[in-house]
C-alpha cells in the first residue's frame, strides 16, 4: 500500500494568559496506509483527541503538516468523517433524514433517486431498516451510534476518524458495534482512524497500534503492528498467540512503562 496519510513533526500548543504555553503533543511523525485501521492508545491527556482533531481539520496545528494524499490538510473537509462519543444526531430529523441531509450536503449532484439508493443503502449496511423513520430519542445509544456511522460514511470519506465511539455504552452494545464496524470498513475499504482506551478493542480492529506517551508533551511512544487475519472473530482470537502477544505489548506499555503512580 502507497503513502496516504501523513502526520509531519506535528506539535500542538496551547496558549496560557501569563505562563509558558501547554505543549499538548510533540514531535509527532506518522504514516498511515490507504484502507488500514490504526488504533491511538494512552492514558487520559496524553493528547489522542487532540491528534484527531487536527487530522479532522477542527484544531490546527502550531507546528508541521498534516498532508492527505499530497494536499495540506486546512480545515474540515468531507474527504474527512468523524463520530464522536456523543452521536450528534439532529434530533427533530429521523435516522433517514440525518443520513439523506449529510449526503446533499457533499452530494448535491445526486438525483432524487440515486440519493434514495445513497441512503437505504446506508441505513441497511447498519441494520436499521426497521428503524429509519424513528427519531433519535426513539432508539436505543447502540442504535444512534450506528447512525452516526451510517452518516459519516455515506458521504464517502476517505478518512474515518472515531473518538472513542463505543465509550459509553455497555460491553454487549459495544461488541455488536465492533462487529458492524469491522463488516462494514471491509465493504466500504476505507482509512479508520480510532482513539480509544480498551486495549482488547485496539487489539480486535486495528491493522496497527499506536500508543503514546503520557502528557504534557506526549509523543508516539511505540508503534504495534497487530498480524491478525481478517475477518477476525472476536471468540477465536482469545486464544490466539499473536492477540494474547499484542494484549500484553500494550499492557506493558500503558502500565509498567508509562503509567502514572497513584496520588
Amino acid at each position: 500500500m502507497s503513502k496516504f496519510l501523513s502526520l509531519e513533526g506535528i506539535e500542538k500548543r496551547f496558549p496560557i494568559p501569563g505562563k509558558e504555553d501547554y505543549i499538548a503533543v510533540t514531535d509527532v511523525s506518522l504514516e498511515i496506509k490507504k484502507n488500514e485501521i490504526i488504533s491511538i492508545i494512552g492514558h487520559s491527556g496524553c493528547g489522542k483527541s487532540t491528534l484527531l482533531n487536527m487530522i479532522s481539520g477542527l484544531d490546527a496545528q502550531t507546528e508541521g503538516a498534516i498532508v492527505l494524499e499530497n494536499k495540506h490538510v486546512q480545515g474540515p473537509g468531507p474527504e474527512r468523517a468523524v463520530v464522536f462519543q456523543n452521536h450528534s444526531l439532529l434530533p427533530w430529523l429521523t435516522v433517514y433524514q440525518n443520513i439523506e441531509m449529510a449526503v446533499k450536503k457533499v452530494m448535491p449532484e445526486l438525483t432524487t433517486k440515486e440519493l434514495k439508493e445513497r441512503v437505504e443503502k446506508f441505513v441497511s449496511m447498519v441494520n436499521l431498516e426497521h428503524a429509519k423513520d424513528k427519531l433519535p430519542d426513539e432508539i436505543s445509544g447502540g442504535m444512534k451510534q450506528r447512525v452516526g456511522i451510517a452518516r459519516a460514511l455515506a458521504i464517502k470519506p476517505k478518512v474515518l476518524l472515531m473518538d472513542e465511539p463505543f465509550g459509553a455504552l455497555d460491553s454487549l452494545t459495544r461488541a455488536n458495534l465492533q462487529e458492524h464496524l469491522m463488516r462494514i470498513q471491509e465493504s466500504v475499504q476505507n482509512t479508520v482512524i480510532i482513539i480509544t482506551h480498551d486495549i482488547d478493542e485496539a487489539v480486535l480492529l486495528s491493522d496497527r497500534v499506536i500508543m503514546m506517551t503520557n502528557g504534557p508533551e506526549a509523543t508516539i511512544g511505540e508503534i504495534l503492528e497487530v498480524k491478525l487475519p481478517r475477518p477476525r472473530d472476536r471468540v477465536a482470537l482469545q486464544s490466539h498467540p499473536e492477540y494474547i502477544r499484542c494484549r500484553e505489548a500494550i499492557l506493558s506499555f500503558l502500565y509498567e512503562k508509562f503509567a502514572k503512580e497513584d496520588e
